[in-house]
This record gives structure tokens, sequence and C-alpha cells, in this order.
């Protein structure tokens, strides 16, 4: 692993070296993720964050089962329940109304 030297220029801006830029495939314009861990400035890209996310995930996912499913299924439920709530309350109001 290589260490590239930089300095701090006015208004906080450094300079990433060539080499550098290249190895993580940055172009001008690009934007870059910057976070603090351990004391170190880390720097990545918006693909790199997500692979890294997809990665932290996958640990706790087991193989073959899809967590968009089993939202959907979720979800689904949900709906499922509200509508049977918003019914029992139509017929309640519609008897009490009645009753009246």
């Amino acid at each position: 692993m290589k260490t590239y030297r930089t300095k701090l220029a006015p208004g906080g801006r450094i300079v990433v070296p060539a080499a550098l830029r290249k190895a993580m495939g940055l172009e001008v314009g690009d934007e870059i993720l910057m976070r603090l861990e351990g004391g170190e400035a880390r720097l990545y890209t918006r693909e790199q964050a997500i692979r890294r996310a997809q990665e932290l995930v996958r640990r706790y996912v087991p193989e073959g089962e899809s967590l968009v499913d089993e939202l959907l299924e979720d979800r689904r439920r949900e709906v499922e329940q509200e509508e049977a709530e918003a019914a029992e309350s139509a017929a309640w109001q519609a008897k009490h109304k009645a009753a009246q």
C-alpha cells in the first residue's frame, strides 16, 4: 500500500494525487465521500459506499432470501389490516347512525 503526500491548501482544499485518482477511477467533477474513521480521513466513491453497504447487509441475509419480497409481503399484510379496520369502523358508524 503506497502512501501519498499532499498539502492542505487555503480553504481546506487538498489535491488528490493523479495516481490515486486513477486507482480509484476518479475524474474531474466526480463526487467523493469522506469519513473520519479512527482519526483518519477515508476517501471513497458513492459506488464504493453502496457496495460496502450491500456487503454488510449480505452478512445477515440468508442466501436466496429477498428483503424486497419480505418488505412487500409485510406491506400487503399491513394494507389488509388497515382495510379491515376501516371496514369495521364504517360498519360501526353506520350501525350507530341508524340507531339514532
